[in-house]
């Protein structure tokens, strides 16, 4: 086996597939590399920066008084 079909073989490991569902409309994607596969709990990222508690700028409260036309 050469080396481009060992390439080959590994860039087929780490990309998406497409299954097929039975009974389903639409076929469904595997989860990415590296992904979170649950999306519906959020991931927890240590490094993210914190918001800070009461911190506000010069116009917040200009903000929070004004209404939309459209209400």
């Amino acid at each position: 086996m050469s080396s481009t079909e060992t390439d080959a073989g590994d860039a087929a490991d780490r990309r998406q597939r497409v299954v097929r569902v039975r009974g389903a409309r639409r076929a469904q994607l595997t989860p990415a590399p590296g992904s979170d596969p649950d999306p519906e709990l959020p991931a927890r990222r240590d490094d993210a920066p914190t918001p800070r508690a009461g911190a506000s700028g010069p116009n917040d409260e200009q903000l929070r008084r004004d209404v939309p036309p459209h209400y």
